[in-house]
């Protein structure tokens, strides 16, 4: 009995530490459509897709779930690495300008190591990788950002 108990403990304390939150918000974020109007078309995501994979991917995760943990806090090098951009990180504090900004210019004037697209993808190239990644926000999440004034 004494056995069994120490068992039940360990497995609810290891079950515990693991971050259903995180996982359920993760799996959430892939599954989600969209009920509410949004700035772009599905032809916008199916470009942005292409895009994203090509260019953005090897840093923020094939679903834009980012690869480094915590993201929020700096390197050993002192930059931050590249966030989530899947709605549970900070994208959605950004208006679309801030947005196609960072895309432009890259991530070291805010503390990062993105390097800037403005030679590489052209503006309609920008927006449609914004569409895709802001297509696995939740309602709740795009809604935050729209209040935010996240259009203006």
């Amino acid at each position: 009995m004494l056995k069994f108990s120490f068992l039940l403990v360990s497995f609810l304390l290891l079950t515990a530490c693991f971050n259903t939150e995180q996982a359920s918000s993760q799996a959430d974020v892939v599954a989600h459509k969209p009920t509410i109007e949004r700035w772009y078309s599905q032809t916008d995501i199916n470009v942005g897709q292409q895009v994203f994979t090509q260019n953005c991917t090897v840093c923020h995760g094939q679903q834009a779930e980012g690869l480094v943990h915590p993201w929020n806090k700096t390197l050993s090098d002192g930059l931050y690495p590249p966030p989530p951009l899947n709605g549970t990180a900070h994208a959605w504090h950004h208006p679309l300008r801030g947005l196609l900004t960072t895309i432009q210019h890259g991530g070291q004037p805010i503390g990062g190591k993105m390097p800037g697209f403005k030679d590489k993808l052209n503006q309609q190239q920008q927006l449609a990788a914004i569409a895709y990644f802001q297509s696995l926000w939740s309602d709740e999440i795009y809604q935050a950002w729209l209040d935010r004034g996240g259009l203006s």
